[in-house]
């Protein structure tokens, strides 16, 4: 390196004896070449960039590059010295190493020269050569001597116009290489206190000038001072790179705050002790806030680079963002699908809210992958009502392929931190179920979903069966019903209506359906064929008709009326089947059976089963023609014909007497009644 200051000497070998001829060494240093001269007129300065090339024993050369600054400065009269005291003007250079420097001891870099160099190892980046004065032995400069006193206090402003000249005038190289020339500040402290002085001295003036380049995403270099500019979380550049190249626009990423934000190619780790030598410290927590929103990361962004996203703020939240929270609960940040299908956005601050109607947004069970469209899509035709809202299904299947870790991460902050709740198809239907209230349309919606989801196995028919027990109904009058003992088919597709006409136990839980479970729906794509949800009922509510009703202990008004053939069979089919299962009848249902004018007999009126007669129709007519003075109620056998020796049994249940020594007690107390009267 002493060839830097030599400046009438091009080349030197220098020749090393030793007292074994193989350890001989002849090292030769040359000035390859000397270019990019510049002269600084308003600074009285020049630059220019020599190469130094050394070759050792005629092994490869090897090469440095060094940025000279070569500043005149006039002598201030309190640092004449007597040696000096025709000079009037004092010039100091900086050499500035792009590479390794040529030296063969590299721990001891000697970084003063007086035109050769000292022994003085300064622990700055740069040389620094002047006229100074020297000690007797050439190793040193006298510290103490105010003409080189002189010198030092003018090596801080040669090196912030030479750095800046250097950093500034990189005008064809790209963003990314300027980084590398800050290695040239002066970071580590000096064995030395007259060069720590120095160091703090060009300190305090780099934090007055514009020389930290900021990041632009564009081929424009913008340079501003170090207290202008502030540092992001790498993770946070990770997302903002991904974003980038993916076409979201970021020019505006300085305007937040009025802070200026480091170029990313400076705002790594490994160049942590210059950016705190700088004063370049991390951006305010609410800045990440207000870049997510006015950048409208949330929306452009591609599902993976938007959990990143997510991940930031739950991997940042407990240690930085939670003391910041205000700032964060505040911009839309959740993605959800609203009813209409258009992806929306919710606050954190509106996932947070308990009051009647808050809104939510939710997540389908990632264990069933599958689930989640299914869910979205009846969500958007029915779910309104639930104020919950799915993420998009692309984020579902993003979050499902994170990492195990990163997993568990991003869905404990959406559940702790969010109030995200995580759905599966029952949970859903449990939330749908409770919402209905007294929407009866919704009521209906309810029961295609429970019909589609068991149809499509998405639900079990346990699990069906389970949710139809509080399954709220819709009756004959369009109102909902919650609490129910009996369900009736609706009227015009049952027997039952034949019968009894109208539900006559209304009042005691007995829900007629209404029609519109007849009718053919579309639901979220999904088709219900004319009849198919009724069939559902009868399987998983249990509505059903006569035979199968279970009458309550009360009377029903058709049991006094004249019954049809047909409705009178019906009535009997409805006895046997209720004894087929062991169900007792109840007694005032019985009673009202027994006692009701429904039975036809043979005197062409209609009598209570407990007051008529079944002996057979020769032995009946026997006794008819007999009993001259009474009539005896015998059941018509012509007018129900053969079929009714099938329901004997059913017809004593009811009282019908089957016996001639009945009968003839009957003529009996007929005869004496008339008799006494």
């Amino acid at each position: 390196e002493v060839l830097l200051f030599l400046s009438k000497i091009r080349h030197l070998s220098v020749r090393e004896d030793n007292e074994d001829p193989k350890k001989n060494t002849v090292t030769a240093v040359s000035i390859s070449s000397e270019i990019n001269f510049v002269n600084r007129k308003n600074m009285n300065a020049e630059s220019y960039t020599i190469h130094l090339s050394a070759r050792k024993n005629s092994k490869k050369e090897k090469q440095c590059s060094y940025y000279m600054w070569k500043q005149k400065f006039p002598i201030k009269s309190e640092n004449v010295v007597e040696r000096r005291m025709d000079v009037e003007e004092c010039v100091v250079t900086l050499a500035f190493p792009h590479q390794e420097r040529l030296l063969k001891n590299k721990k001891s870099s000697p970084g003063v020269y007086a035109f050769l160099p000292t022994k003085m190892i300064t622990n700055l980046p740069f040389i620094i050569q002047a006229d100074f004065v020297l000690a007797s032995s050439r190793e040193t400069i006298l510290l103490d001597d105010k003409w080189n006193q002189g010198i030092l206090e003018y090596v801080p402003s040669a090196f912030i116009d030479g750095f800046k000249t250097l950093i500034t005038g990189l005008d064809d190289d790209p963003i990314s290489s300027l980084p590398s020339m800050f290695r040239f500040l002066p970071v580590y402290s000096s064995t030395f206190e007259i060069f720590n002085h120095v160091r703090e001295k060009i300190k305090e003036k780099l934090s007055e000038e514009k020389i930290v380049p900021i990041e632009t995403f564009t081929e424009q270099k913008h340079f501003y001072k170090p207290c202008d500019v502030s540092r992001l979380l790498p993770k946070f550049w990770n997302i903002l790179t991904m974003a980038q190249q993916k076409g979201v626009h970021l020019l505006d990423l300085n305007s937040h705050d009025e802070r200026k934000i480091l170029s990313s190619s400076f705002d790594k780790r490994k160049y942590d002790s210059i950016l705190k030598f700088l004063g370049v410290e991390m951006v305010n927590v609410d800045w990440y806030a207000k870049c997510i929103q006015s950048s409208n990361l949330v929306e452009r962004v591609s599902d993976d680079i938007y959990l990143e996203l997510l991940l930031f703020v739950a991997r940042n939240w407990p240690s930085i963002l939670k003391s910041h929270e205000s700032a964060f609960i505040n911009i839309p940040l959740l993605k959800y699908v609203a009813s209409d299908g258009i992806p929306s956005f919710f606050t954190v601050d509106e996932c947070r809210q308990n009051n009647a109607g808050a809104k939510r947004v939710v997540l389908a069970d990632l264990k069933e992958t599958s689930h989640s469209s299914w869910l979205i899509n009846w969500n958007k035709a029915i779910g309104s009502a639930t104020n919950q809202f799915f993420m998009p299904e692309s984020t579902h299947q993003a979050i499902s392929k994170l990492p195990s870790s990163s997993n568990k991460t991003l869905l404990d902050w959406l559940a702790k931190d969010v109030y995200v709740r995580t759905l599966n198809v029952n949970s859903f239907a449990n939330d749908l179920c409770n919402s209905i209230d007294k929407n009866s349309k919704l009521a209906i919606a309810y029961a295609h979903f429970l019909y589609h989801s068991l149809s499509n196995g998405y639900l079990s028919s346990r699990e069906v069966d389970d949710l139809c027990r509080s399954m709220p109904l819709v009756d004959k009058y369009g109102r909902i019903i919650k609490t129910r003992k009996e369900v009736f088919l609706p009227a015009n597709v049952s027997k039952w209506a034949d019968l009894i006409v109208s539900n006559p136990w209304i009042n005691g839980h007995y829900v007629e359906l209404t029609k519109m479970y007849l009718n053919e729906y579309s639901y979220a794509g999904q088709y219900t064929d004319p009849g198919k949800l009724i069939e559902f009922l009868k399987t998983h509510v249990g509505a059903s008709d006569i035979p199968d009703i279970s009458p309550p202990n009360a009377g029903f008004p058709s049991a006094d009326t004249p019954l049809t053939k047909d409705n009178a069979f019906l009535l009997l089919d409805w006895i046997r089947n209720l004894k087929h299962k062991g169900v007792n009848l109840p007694d005032r249902f019985l009673k009202c059976i027994k006692e009701g004018s429904w039975l036809k007999v043979t005197c062409n009126e209609y009598m209570p089963p407990s007051k008529s007669f079944l002996i057979g129709s020769q032995l009946g007519n026997i006794l008819q023609s007999g009993s001259v003075l009474v009539d005896i109620p015998l059941i018509d056998e012509s007018f129900y014909g053969d079929r009714l020796n099938e329901y004997k049994e059913e017809l004593k249940t009811v009282g019908v007497m089957f016996c001639c020594e009945e009968a003839c007690g009957f003529i009996g107390k007929k005869l004496m009644s008339r008799a006494t009267s």
